[in-house]
């Protein structure tokens, strides 16, 4: 299995748009091979910012690549960039294999 993780900054105040921002989007995630689940987490409040957190489960890594490359990615993303002002920096990508399960 793989995890994919994107870390966003968010302004404080912009919370609530951004929470809408993800609430509303397709993502096209149900149709594609591999995919497990998917859930977006809010975590600590810093100085400035909000932390959150895309959290997706995956059969494998190349399970992951594979919709990177896809048309259902580059329409779930096709909006992604609209709201550029309710972050502080562009997101941050880690990628985990699996290695123990419990």
């Amino acid at each position: 299995m793989f995890i994919a993780m994107n870390r966003f900054r968010v302004k404080l105040g912009s919370e609530d748009d951004f929470e809408t921002i993800w609430r509303e989007r397709e993502t096209f995630l149900d149709a594609v091979p591999g995919f497990i689940e998917f859930r977006l987490l809010r975590g600590p409040e810093g100085d400035d910012h909000r932390l959150y957190a895309s959290h997706s489960l995956w059969a494998s890594r190349e399970a992951f690549e594979a919709w990177t490359q896809s048309d259902a990615f580059r329409k779930a993303h096709a909006q992604a960039g609209g709201r550029r002002d309710i972050y502080l920096g562009p997101p941050n990508f880690e990628g985990f294999e699996v290695i123990q399960q419990g």
